[in-house]
């Protein structure tokens, strides 16, 4: 479907100066070159001064058949014929001939002159061009300059070259020239060098096109698109071989029967399954490695395929591969995206070459279509009768090229497939092609002498005309419908109904042509942000109506992409030759940008449930604030409807926002107003945003109460009561509100709506946070729901780690409810990541509590109050906690110090009894620990356990605490340990014991150790173990006990 719109894409047209009657056209360079009737002269026209003054003429070698400019290396390609012989040739320096008495050298291909050229590069020069095939179609590359020319069965690229005067490659970089540009005595000179050939058996080309590495080539009713590589790997030979003899034999095998071509459309890696077979011969230069070719999309129509044109008249034209540079691009060569164009008579067809092959246009033509010139901002085309142009959809896939943000909540974008439409037509009379050069659109017509029958049927087709647009005027009048009141029903009734039987009725057109008269006219299209403030008063005709919504988001989409191209124009530099048209104001256009996103989110908040996702980021390109988009969003008085979903989507999001703005109480109470009325099940959500901070706790309060009278009572309705009753310094109410549930329950409160407790931490680990007085409330009177909330919080991934110890410290309880915290996280969760984070932290507070405590003194930095769980609360509830071992009350027993001292040791204590904590990950803040004091070598001691050095340890708690050894033997020395009963301690009691034979502690030790030494060994290992000197009746009651347990086993 193609929409019609009255709006005025043309600005004014001039009439260019010309002699003789024009033959052919072509633009480039701002010029504008004309070929007279006669075919052997071209002249050249200033386009970018008033009144389009000539430039110079100059001769060709013989009839002009087909004439093109190239920007890259400002040269003109011709086909040309002479004594029923064609040729190609290029003009370089052809801005030399501007007195008409400028020498011109002739040369072949890849031949410099001598001689004048080469001492100053003065004179115009004309390459000929050989071939072996008879040229039929050129093309040039806008990036590179490079010449493609189709011939009946090949296509043969040349490479543009600039060479020296030594006659020597300098390069690949060719360069424009102005049309004021100065010639320069000591520039180089272009050549052509021939580097790849296509044989294409099956087809012949009409038309070919070069961009950026694709070829396009279109015959009668066919396109094939491919694009070029340079593969430097060699390629099998006998691959290829194989490969060309089979599509041989099956061009062979396809004589014998007459095939019918069927309409068919063949995209991206598919396109290769076409019948056209195409192979590459090699030129011979092999430094350059092998050239390849991949298929990248295939059209075939059919002749009967379309109505309204008579089988000899379908037939495909106006083939061309049109680039696209995204700004961030615009220092490269390379485009983003290319597309290509092509068209039939009543179609045309726009595809996107790049991320994929896509149609993304189809343009129906009112009537029947000679040529059509494709555009970044419009399409062009010409009837017999009529200049008309199409919007296009380029701007769209390069802004989603360029921008990944793009169809996301942040930004957005019409879709790239959205339906063209067609603006207001230019009149003119016997149109005979198209060009196009930035705003310069350049007609030729040629008035045909009308026969009496064509007369008579042209009178005939407009009475008909106007006789249907009566009748359908009346109708309409007959039921109550003015068309001229509306757009779309005047464009409608404007439309020739009948020109497509017209069309098939008509005769053919005979070839003599007789002319009556011709003119050149050159037409300057609207600047873009002119073009888009009349689609912008455009578009108020359907502003009133909502059952014209979908119209209305049409034309300001049309007006977006416009507004894209702009942007996108003004952001890149001219290129090598391009137009110089001066670049709309960015300024301006940026504003205008703003203000038509602004109008898209107007369209979007209104309209269907289905598309309201849309006005979010609409809105936010626009720059609007929240209390902007509120009042244009206001319901008007007499208006049935209430805020739309849209704007109810977009407020949503934006309270769910961290944002440091703050609405105002008038802004933030009309919001309470809009989801009381609209979606009281989002007022909860809403009261907690930190948007909200200056809401009217009162009147909310009240809001809220009628929430409760109508839903029910719910836990985070009743959180959010209770802060609004803190707000009002109430506390009464507030206490009263917060005993209605459970801490349990309050805390599935906190989960389902955690902005009650804090703020931020929307952008990640990183987030600040900030605390909200509930938080500050509750930190002070009910502590454990606060730690508790926490948890859940971190466990349920509403929160980081980080982010709740940034907002303890905010709350001033990093000594206290920050580990209480870490603490009840440890036993909460189940991520190793987490636990041994928490383990390590809460080693590392224990290890500096105990490091600035000593007996009978209190930390330098008490905490705020008593932790919320006790050493032995953490041993009974947390497996990682694990029971302390029986011979560390013998080194520390209890009140032996203060209570945080002796809470911090136990702890301690415990996380190295238990099984999580790595000792290599605490022995580093173990060191700063005295070992002096029994507590501290009891926490060394149990490192060195940990680690598997019993020797050491038995050693270490002899010297220090021999008391203590029985019971640290009794608790280590077992299973695989237990030979150290008697190959460790035994030995070393025996030896401190003659030392100090008094020692009762020793001796009590010595008499234990032996009990257990009878119990594992037998009469003489036991025997062995006894020391020579010692005395036979303190050791025999202990043999006598062996050697029973040994006759009883």
């Amino acid at each position: 479907m193609v929409h019609v719109y009255n709006c005025h894409p043309y600005a004014s047209q001039q009439i260019v100066q010309v002699e003789q009657e024009p033959g052919l056209v072509c633009c480039g360079g701002g010029s504008l070159f004309v070929v007279t009737a006669g075919g052997c002269k071209v002249e050249a026209y200033n386009l970018e001064r008033e009144g389009c003054p000539l430039m110079c003429r100059f001769a060709t070698m013989g009839s002009v058949r087909s004439i093109l400019h190239s920007d890259i290396g400002d040269y003109l390609v011709t086909i040309e014929e002479k004594n029923s012989s064609t040729y190609l040739r290029a003009y370089t320096n052809w801005r030399y001939q501007a007195e008409e008495k400028a020498r011109v050298g002739v040369r072949l291909l890849g031949h410099l002159l001598r001689g004048a050229s080469q001492r100053g590069g003065v004179q115009m020069e004309i390459i000929e061009i050989p071939l072996s095939e008879r040229p039929v179609a050129v093309a040039c590359c806008p990036l590179t300059g490079d010449l493609l020319v189709g011939c009946d069965k090949t296509l043969v690229l040349f490479t543009l070259r600039r060479q020296n005067h030594q006659n020597t490659p300098n390069g690949q970089q060719p360069s424009s020239a102005s049309p004021d540009q100065t010639p320069n005595p000591s520039a180089s000179f272009l050549d052509f060098e021939r580097s790849v050939i296509l044989h294409l058996p099956a087809t012949n080309p009409k038309q070919v096109a070069l961009c950026a590495g694709y070829v396009a080539v279109q015959a009668e009713l066919e396109v094939l698109v491919l694009k070029l590589h340079t593969n430097y790997e060699p390629k099998d030979p006998a691959a290829e071989e194989t490969s060309e003899a089979a599509k041989d034999d099956q061009a062979e095998d396809q004589i014998d029967f007459l095939l019918l071509p069927r309409h068919q459309e063949l995209l991206g890696e598919r396109a290769a399954n076409c019948d056209i077979p195409v192979s590459i011969e090699k030129t011979g230069l092999e430094d350059r490695g092998e050239n390849a070719f991949s298929y990248v999309l295939f059209r075939r129509f059919t002749p009967d395929y379309f109505q309204g044109c008579s089988v000899e008249g379908t037939h495909l034209h106006s083939l061309k591969l049109h680039p696209l540079f995204p700004s961030r691009r615009s220092g490269s060569e390379e485009p983003a995206c290319v597309f290509c164009f092509f068209s039939l008579p009543a179609a045309g067809y726009l595809y996107s070459l790049n991320g994929g092959v896509e149609l993304l246009s189809t343009y129906q033509y009112p009537e029947k279509v000679l040529e059509a010139v494709l555009t970044d901002h419009l399409l062009h085309v010409i009837t017999k009768s009529a200049l008309q142009c199409f919007t296009v959809r380029c701007a769209a896939v390069a802004a989603r090229l360029e921008d990944p943000y793009i169809d996301t909540t942040m930004r957005a974008c019409p879709p790239s497939n959205l339906e063209v439409c067609a603006l207001r037509m230019q009149l003119f009379i016997g149109l005979r092609c198209v060009r196009a050069y930035g705003r310069h659109v350049v007609l030729l017509s040629a008035a045909d002498a009308e026969t009496a029958e064509e007369t008579e049927r042209n009178a005939q087709r407009r009475g008909l005309t106007l006789k249907e647009r009566t009748m359908l005027t009346g109708i309409f009048l007959a039921v109550g419908i003015d068309p001229t009141t509306t757009p779309a029903l005047e464009s409608l009734l404007s439309r020739p109904f009948l020109s497509r039987k017209w069309t098939m009725s008509a005769p053919k057109e005979t070839g003599a042509v007789v002319g009556h008269g011709w003119n050149l006219y050159v037409v300057e299209t609207v600047p873009p942000l002119a073009l888009y403030h009349e689609m912008v008063e455009y578009s108020q005709h359907y502003a009133q109506n909502m059952e014209h919504a979908q119209s209305l988001w049409h034309v300001l989409s049309e007006a977006h992409l416009l507004l894209r191209a702009a942007l996108l124009q003004s952001s890149q530099p001219r290129r090598h030759g391009g137009p110089a048209d001066d670049p709309p104001d960015r300024t301006a256009a940026e504003r205008a940008f703003r203000e038509n996103c602004a109008q898209l989110g107007d369209c979007f908040s209104r309209g269907s449930q289905s598309y309201c996702h849309q006005a979010l980021p609409y809105y936010r390109m626009s720059g609007l604030s929240l209390t902007d988009v509120m009042a244009r969003n206001r319901p008007l008085p007499s208006s049935p409807h209430a805020y739309g979903p849209g704007f109810l989507f977009y407020l949503k999001h934006y309270l769910l926002e961290e944002t440091d703005q703050h609405l105002a109480q008038e802004a933030a109470d009309e919001v309470i107003d809009i989801f009381s009325q609209s979606e009281p099940s989002q007022l909860i959500a809403a009261c907690s945003s930190p948007t909200m901070t200056n809401v009217s706790p009162d009147r909310t309060l009240r809001i809220l109460r009628q929430l409760e009278a109508g839903a029910g009572v719910s836990v985070a309705l009743t959180i959010t009561m209770a802060t609004m009753a803190l707000r009002l310094d109430d506390p009464a109410q507030y206490a009263r509100l917060m005993e209605r549930h459970a801490e349990l329950v309050l805390v599935y409160g906190f989960i389902e709506e955690p902005r009650l407790l804090l703020h931020g931490g929307g952008a990640g680990r990183r987030a600040d946070i900030a605390p909200t007085p509930l938080s500050h409330q509750m930190a002070a009177s009910q502590p454990g729901l606060l730690v508790a909330a926490m948890v859940a919080l971190h466990e349920n991934n509403k929160v980081q780690l980080e982010q709740v110890d940034q907002m303890f410290q905010v709350l001033g309880c990093e000594n206290s409810l920050q580990v209480d915290f870490w603490e009840a996280t440890l036993m909460a969760s189940s991520q190793e990541g987490v636990i041994q984070e928490l383990l390590f932290r809460l080693s590392s507070v224990y290890i500096d509590r105990l490091i600035n405590t000593s007996a009978g003194e209190r930390l330098r930095q008490p905490p705020d109050r008593r932790s919320l769980k006790s050493a032995d609360d953490l041993i009974n509830s947390c497996s990682h906690y694990g029971a302390l071992h029986p011979w560390l009350i013998v080194l520390s027993p209890p009140r032996s110090t203060s209570f945080e001292h002796q809470e911090a040791l136990h702890k301690m204590q415990s996380l190295l009894c238990g099984p999580s904590l790595p000792v290599g990950s605490v022995a580093p803040l173990l060191e700063s620990l005295p070992d002096q004091t029994l507590w501290g070598f009891s926490l060394h001691l149990l490192c060195a356990t940990r680690r598997g050095q019993y020797e050491h340890g038995i050693e270490e708690i002899l010297d220090r605490c021999p008391q203590a050894i029985i019971a640290y033997a009794n608790h280590h020395l077992q299973d695989q340990y237990m030979d150290l009963w008697w190959k460790k301690l035994l030995p070393e009691l025996c030896r401190r014991t003659r030392v100090a034979p008094d020692n009762c502690i020793l001796l009590a030790a010595l008499k234990e150790t032996l009990v257990v030494v009878a119990m594992e060994t037998s009469p003489a290992q036991f025997l062995e173990l006894l020391p020579e000197d010692g005395t036979a009746s303190y050791f025999l009651p202990h043999l006598l006990t062996c050697s029973q347990r040994h006759l009883l086993a």
